[in-house]
């Protein structure tokens, strides 16, 4: 115990023992010490020592140390001293020394080696996994640090171990439901060293419910309010979800990006943030950001982006966008996010431009932001970002570009001033005295035109006032005057940078817009202009603006119709031979894309500048380039007869594509027909079937009816032989001899009401029996014609059959009618023969009381009878009626139908010989022009114009 004494500062007699001499004795008692307690205090004592001799400790205790968490684990003490010295010896953060700047690399080294001795056998990662599980706190809390502090040194390995651990990431996954704050929090900082730049634990940390646990406790510290474990799960989550498209998937399936939207509520004061609540929020908003940015698969990012705008989190965005009080670097942020939320994605553009900003009068969001962009006292990271919040706003949305460009054309223009518009903003920035400015707007219109020739076209017709007294002139006019002005004006900031963005703007304007390249080059002044900046020999700034020049006298070459004569393909290809050479003016066309900025723009959309004087190159443009610098190339080399061949071949190709554009639409609408007669027919044979139950209904009605008259025949007759063995003493007074004289009259109006009947009856017979034999004769026809092309028409059989089945069951109506107007005959016989019986009964009036009371009840029944009788034949008859207008009405239906089927069998015969025809001239044409050097894409350009909006977008988004 004097040992200790001295180790632990007591006092001691006698020369004090080096560091080493004590660390060496405390390890020896380690090894060989048989008493627990001893051992602890020797542990107890290498963890004291273990900051102020970390090399020491570490070469000579680890190995016990490992020793002793293997063989003394049912001591927490000993273990929790145990694990402390490792983290020690292990960890470069040193709390109580500071370290100098030149022992700094020294002691990362040390740590580094260190961990490398102690994974070098996996056992004692796997242990330590185990030693995490303990829930005792003196255990667990320093094999949590333990773990974070291999991971920070030597984390690819460290990863690779657990990964092969059995259920390694599950057990540490456990750290984040501890009850302990202290724990849970460092959990949370052992997942973020865990889950870097590994996607497979980065899917299981995702698949053990990480997220919903991660959002819990975001939830619990009072979202953006909350402290630095806000943050730590923040980027956790980021770690998780950036560049892992499955955990992205995952996420959005979960409905996560619903929780997502109260991190974003913020009040009416929005002063006094504090620094962590910042923080926060950049965090939440670089979140988002990860969910939908352009390098993720399309689908993926249009899918999240779809949730955001139906749970409300774009809507939440834009508040923040127009709140007042917002911190600046907030406020970059959130249009950065915003500006990603709707960019490619329609519905969110559509409601982007709905959005208002809280002035009065309202100005749309757009150009509250447009003011803040060309308004040189803003921020350079904030007109940037706003730069890119207009850019995707335009993106693959023609309906937005069409309503910037039509604030600019002089029928929209606001004559009284009193608002100003993003047409009005671009304009002052494009020619402000601001280069930044100038470079904004002209980056800023050329989106707007961007892939869509018809505002192209437009925006030729904007004229502007350049001075009181003098003429207008049109806005690509007063481009070119500015350019070539050069460094006549005054301007702030680099002088190229206008010249850049205006010359991108006129590439951009003329690319594929030969009425633009007609009004450009009916400028005498701009092509001599054009060579003038090539063939010079300048400095480097000047190059890039020598390459810009090359590119735009290349469009104009390339993009020439010839409709003027002075500056006709086969001219300006002498002018520039003469002039500048075309090696020359190849050379400084490939000046563009060898330019270090025109790289950096080139790699993402978001446009991100270190300075001002960086800002040269647009995303958008680089692309452009990239698809007509070798075209352009290639003109400038070719013949005049080549040119001719090839616009020959052009146009023959164009009115080829036009001839199989109409007979495409042709197709079209019969397909179109096809399916409207494939309806008819499903509807007429839904009708059918309603027949078929109506006369299945009028059967069942005639067989009750067929009962009801035998039961009234059965009783008559018993009447009848009833009157015949009482007719002497039968009488009957006035009242009912009348009764018996109605009732003989109205069988009578029967008898003839069914004759009528039978008549109807015979007649539509004989229209059934034509209708089914013309029938016969167009289905027989029917049958050799369109077997082979349209076997859906079986249905038309189908409905022959059953009209025949309608007219033999008509038939078995009638007789059953005829056989009712027998039984009324019989019926009527029968009374007539009653009648002079009961006349002769006069004198027996005395004993026929009886029977007289009798007979008043049985004619009642029978009047009854016989009215209900007739109602059934009236509804009978309605019934044949109903359906005998039914029958000619699918006839007419059905002769429509084979008429339309076999002229659109007739069109589709003829239209596929045009297209063989077509075709074969199409494929002769390609051969010719492959022979000319032209190239010619394998694949048939018409079927891909083909195909659907979203596959287009699709295959843009996969170019970007």
């Amino acid at each position: 115990m004097n040992f200790l004494r001295g180790v632990m500062g007591g006092p001691s007699a006698g020369p004090q023992p080096s560091g080493a001499d004590t660390i060496q004795k405390l390890c020896d008692r380690v090894a060989s010490s048989t008493l627990l307690d001893d051992r602890r205090d020797a542990v107890r004592a290498l963890k004291s020592l273990s900051k102020k001799y970390r090399l020491e400790v570490g070469i000579q205790a680890m190995e016990h140390l490992i020793h002793v968490l293997q063989t003394d684990r049912s001591d927490s003490e000993i273990i929790g001293y145990a694990l402390d010295t490792l983290y020690n010896v292990i960890s470069n953060d040193l709390e109580e020394e500071e370290q100098e700047e030149n022992s700094a690399k020294q002691v990362d080294d040390l740590g580094s080696q260190f961990t490398e001795i102690f994974i070098k056998q996996q056992e004692n990662v796997t242990l330590l996994l185990t030693l995490v599980e303990e829930f005792d706190f003196h255990v667990r809390w320093p094999g949590v640090k333990l773990l974070t502090s291999l991971l920070k040194q030597q984390g690819p390995q460290v990863q690779q171990i657990i990964l092969v651990s059995p259920m390694g990431v599950s057990r540490l996954m456990d750290l984040l439901a501890d009850s302990r704050e202290v724990i849970r929090n460092d959990g949370v900082l052992l997942l973020q060293q865990l889950t870097k730049s590994n996607a497979a634990i980065q899917k299981i940390v995702a698949f053990e419910n990480a997220f919903e646990r991660l959002l819990d406790i975001i939830t619990e510290e009072g979202n953006s309010d909350g402290g630095i474990v806000v943050e730590d799960c923040l980027l956790l989550l980021q770690n998780l979800l950036k560049n892992n498209n499955s955990n992205q998937n995952f996420f959005k399936e979960g409905s996560y990006i619903q929780r997502m939207k109260p991190w974003f509520e913020v009040g009416d004061d929005n002063c006094g943030w504090s620094a962590q609540k910042v923080t926060n929020l950049h965090l939440m908003l670089q979140l988002v950001r990860v969910l939908v940015s352009p390098t993720n698969p399309p689908g993926a990012t249009s899918s999240c982006q779809k949730a955001m705008f139906h749970c409300g989190l774009l809507q939440q965005l834009c508040t923040i966008l127009m709140a007042t009080g917002v911190p600046a670097d907030i406020l970059t942020e959130t249009i950065n996010t915003v500006s990603e939320v709707i960019r490619g994605c329609q519905t969110n553009q559509d409601y982007f431009a709905s959005v208002n900003a809280p002035s009065n009068p309202p100005r749309p969001a757009i150009v509250v932001l447009l003011m803040s962009m060309v308004n040189e006292r803003q921020p350079f990271v904030l007109r940037c970002a706003v730069l890119y919040c207009f850019q995707c706003f335009l993106y693959k949305n023609q309906k937005g570009q069409g309503e910037i460009v039509s604030t600019l054309l002089p029928s929209t223009i606001d004559a009284t001033g009193n608002s100003v518009s993003a047409g009005q903003l671009l304009c002052g920035g494009l020619f402000s005295t601001d280069s930044l400015s100038n470079w904004c707007a002209a980056v800023a219109l050329a989106h707007a035109l961007q892939e869509n020739a018809t505002l192209k076209e437009q925006l030729l017709r904007v004229q502007l006032a350049t001075s009181i007294g003098n003429p207008p002139v049109s806005l690509l006019q007063q481009c070119t005057n500015i350019l070539s002005q050069g460094d006549k004006i005054d301007r702030r900031g680099s002088k190229v940078q206008t010249r850049v963005g205006l010359l991108m703007l006129l590439c951009t304007w003329l690319s594929n817009c030969s009425i633009a390249v007609t009004h450009f080059l009916h400028n005498p002044a701009n092509v001599p202009f054009l060579t003038g900046q090539i063939a010079e020999n300048l400095g480097e700034e000047e190059q890039l603006v020598q390459g810009l020049c090359a590119l735009l006298l290349g469009i104009s070459i390339y993009y020439n119709d010839n409709s003027l004569e002075n500056y006709r393909k086969e001219k300006l290809k002498q002018l520039i031979e003469k002039r500048i050479g075309r090696e020359n003016f190849i050379e400084k066309l490939g000046f563009i894309s060898k330019h270090e900025l025109y790289s950096r723009a080139a790699q993402k959309p978001q446009p991100s500048f270190s300075s001002p004087d960086h800002m040269m190159f647009d995303h958008e443009f680089t692309k452009l380039v990239k698809e007509l610098e070798g075209v352009i190339s290639k003109a400038i080399y070719k013949s005049s007869e080549e040119d001719k061949k090839e616009e020959e071949v052009k146009k023959t190709l164009e009115q080829h594509d036009n001839i199989v554009t109409h007979y495409k639409k042709v197709i079209r609408e019969q397909d179109q027909e096809l399916e409207e007669l494939k309806q008819r027919i499903n509807t007429l044979t839904s009708q059918n079937e309603q027949l078929q139950a109506t006369v299945t209904q009028q059967v069942s009605q005639i067989q009750q009816h067929k009962d009801q008259y035998n039961l009234l025949k059965v009783q008559l007759g018993k009447d009848t032989q009833h009157h015949n063995s009482h007719g002497e003493t039968f009488q009957m007074n006035g009242i009912q001899t009348e009764e018996v004289s109605k009732l003989k009259e109205e069988l009578e109006e029967w008898k003839n009401k069914h004759e009528l009947l039978q008549g109807q009856l015979k007649e539509k017979d004989s229209v059934i029996e034509k209708l089914n034999s013309s029938q016969l004769e167009m289905g027989t026809t029917e049958q050799s014609s369109q077997t082979s092309k349209f076997g859906g028409l079986e249905h038309n059989n189908e409905l022959q059959k059953e009209l025949e089945m309608l007219r033999s069951q008509i038939q078995l109506q009638s007789a059953e009618i005829s056989k009712l107007q027998m039984e009324n005959q019989k019926l009527q016989v029968m009374t007539t023969t009653a009648d002079p019986m009961l006349g002769d009964s006069g004198a027996t009036a005395a004993t026929s009381s009886e029977l007289e009371g009798r007979l008043e009840q049985e004619i009642k029944e029978l009047k009854s009878e016989v009215k209900a009788l007739s109602e059934e034949k009236e509804s009978l008859k309605q019934h044949l009626d109903s359906s005998s207008s039914t029958v000619a009405i699918l006839q007419d239906e059905k002769s429509k139908l084979q008429r339309e089927v076999a002229e659109s069998k007739k069109e589709q015969d003829d239209l596929l010989v045009l297209l063989a025809d077509q075709d074969q001239k199409i494929s002769a044409l390609k051969i010719k022009l492959k022979d000319l050097g032209v190239p010619v894409e394998d694949e048939d350009d018409t079927e891909s114009g083909d195909q659907g909006d979203e596959d287009e977008d699709g295959d843009e988004e996969e170019q970007d």
